[in-house]
């Protein structure tokens, strides 16, 4: 299982080194990566969403749903608690702050858990992902942008919101998708993780990668991201019990488990472009904790599994 994992992680790292070497002879600009970035947020991102609710409706799947959701709850809970006791003390800004919160559970999680447990499994991942998206589209926007005034309307009309209620309608419904548009929606889905690191590749095609490695703040947001906060959820995870509440509970809880040990959120540097608050930057704390979590996120399982 680790080695599976640490295997997928590696193949998704390498989309970045061709994202940065398309930028490098000068085949793309930076810039560019701004479709790239579109095209993930209101493209892929929600047909990843409403193709993961594409599954028969048991009694089992909707207990295994209900722990996967009660978790990725929690884990936000804490996210959202932990960065703002330590905003003030550690000086966090905005980008870092949204990194801490944000993790890559849609872009990265979803293709691993797909080739390391089965597409079937997809689905818990989507309730990280549920859960994620109202803050993410809501909170991270205001943080990134400076614009505090939010409008409800916008949030909730908002293709990534619209694609978490289709999806859970219907599954509730148990109404599946017409087979063309279900395969169509299928083969974008499947391209979000490659597509999601070109882009961070691409951010990080004009940098100095050894300038970025002497940024002391990436490596504060690093640690936090992928050990200090994913090791409190480990200890949650593997001391309460929570597992035999279900069926392959542990199974459900390693998954979000990975969610919670993810690196900072793609979508994170996809709004700061979007938004232009600190794109680079954010890019390269993505790229440096997807890098990193080629050895944190194999430890995480390993560490759970003992």
């Amino acid at each position: 299982m680790v080695l599976m994992l640490l295997e997928q992680i590696v193949q998704l790292f390498l989309c970045i080194v061709l994202g940065w070497l398309l930028v490098r002879l000068h085949l793309l600009k930076p810039e560019d990566s701004r479709v790239l970035s579109k095209v993930c947020l209101y493209l892929v991102t929600p047909c990843v969403i409403i193709n993961a609710f594409q599954l028969q409706r048991t009694p089992e799947l909707l207990q295994g749903l209900a722990l996967s959701l009660g978790a990725a709850i929690g884990i936000h809970a804490l996210f959202f608690i932990a960065t703002a006791l330590l905003h003030r003390p550690l000086r966090l800004t905005p980008v870092e702050q949204a990194s801490l919160i944000y993790t890559n559970s849609g872009n990265l999680i979803i293709p691993l858990v797909t080739a390391v447990l089965g597409p079937e499994w997809v689905i818990y991942c989507s309730m990280f992902q549920l859960v994620q998206q109202f803050p993410m589209w809501s909170h991270c926007r205001i943080i990134l942008s400076g614009d505090r005034n939010v409008s409800l309307k916008k949030i909730l009309l908002n293709v990534n919101i619209i694609s978490v209620f289709v999806g859970v309608l219907l599954f509730l419904l148990n109404l599946p998708l017409p087979t063309v548009i279900a395969g169509t929606m299928k083969s974008i889905a499947s391209t979000i993780g490659p597509l999601s690191m070109f882009v961070a590749g691409m951010l990080m095609g004009e940098q100095n990668l050894l300038a970025v490695l002497r940024i002391r703040s990436i490596w504060k947001v690093a640690f936090l991201r992928l050990i200090a906060l994913p090791l409190v959820v480990l200890c949650i995870f593997k001391y309460s019990g929570l597992a035999a509440l279900v069926p392959d509970g542990q199974s459900i809880l390693m998954i979000s488990l990975l969610a919670a040990s993810a690196p900072a959120a793609a979508n994170v540097t996809q709004i700061a472009q979007v938004y232009g608050h600190e794109g680079d930057y954010a890019g390269a704390i993505n790229v440096i904790t997807t890098l990193l979590c080629i050895g944190t996120m194999p430890l995480m399982v390993l560490l759970y599994q003992m």
